[in-house]
């Protein structure tokens, strides 16, 4: 061999040895999105392979970053503790196709059996369009429920009482609110709708996109994990919540 032919594979060797190899830690592999992990952030099934599918849906104590986010959500209250609460990493699609991550706080109690639908719900391509802490909104229910955002843990009381409300207890889910909206019609006869830009999807004999139904996929789960659908309350319907008592 050449002294030439010997520095040519020494120059290739080292090229070789300089880049950085897809999916392998420092190396600056798209994969670091799963370590920082930001709601909303669009990933490949490749990604999601290569990670590994059991590591992006996982429940855990609220760390110090994510409480700190909780500013708007979280009250200091003797009913609802820190400790009580857990912050899910969920994968989720959206319509168009396209796999997001997700995130929700919830209490510990039902932390599982959330895993476990969303889980299931990824595997079968469920739509949602998006899934945020509601601290992105301010904990601003209406605003939230209008850019359609899928979330859990929101303290709040109930209206006119002094009970802490399911949301604020961690114990209820809104799923793709915007399109399965709070309906409620009054003594007087005037109809609240919640949000109150959902007015074109209060009419649940029609199909469109986001639409939760019973005996869809969705509601089977809830369900079947003790959930209560307030779809099928009779004082007012709530298509988009699913709470656990």
């Amino acid at each position: 061999m050449s002294v030439f032919s010997t520095i040519r594979m020494w120059l290739v060797a080292a090229v070789f040895l300089a880049v950085p190899m897809a999916g392998v830690a420092g190396g600056g592999s798209s994969l670091s999105v799963f370590a920082h992990w930001r709601a909303g952030t669009v990933v490949s099934s490749s990604e999601v392979t290569a990670y590994g599918v059991d590591r992006c849906f996982r429940a855990s104590a609220l760390s110090d970053k994510v409480f700190a986010r909780m500013r708007y959500s979280y009250v200091d209250d003797p009913y609802v503790h820190r400790t009580d609460l857990r912050y899910l990493q969920v994968l989720h699609y959206d319509l168009s196709g396209r796999i997001l991550l997700g995130e929700m706080v919830c209490n510990r109690r039902v932390a599982d059996d959330l895993l476990t639908i969303f889980r299931q719900l990824y595997e079968a391509h469920y739509p949602i369009e998006r899934m945020v802490l509601i601290d992105e909104y301010r904990a601003d229910d209406e605003q939230s429920m209008r850019a359609n955002n899928t979330s859990c843990f929101c303290y709040r009381r109930v209206a006119g009482s002094s009970h802490v409300s399911a949301h604020g207890r961690g114990m209820a889910v809104d799923i793709n609110p915007l399109y399965n909206p709070y309906v409620k019609r009054r003594a007087n006869g005037t109809l609240v709708i919640q949000p109150a830009t959902a007015g074109a999807y209060i009419h649940r004999n029609r199909t469109f996109n986001y639409k939760l139904e019973k005996g869809d996929l969705c509601y089977r789960l809830f369900i079947q994990h003790g959930f209560q659908w307030g779809g099928a309350w009779r004082s007012c319907q709530d298509y988009q919540h699913f709470e656990k008592r």
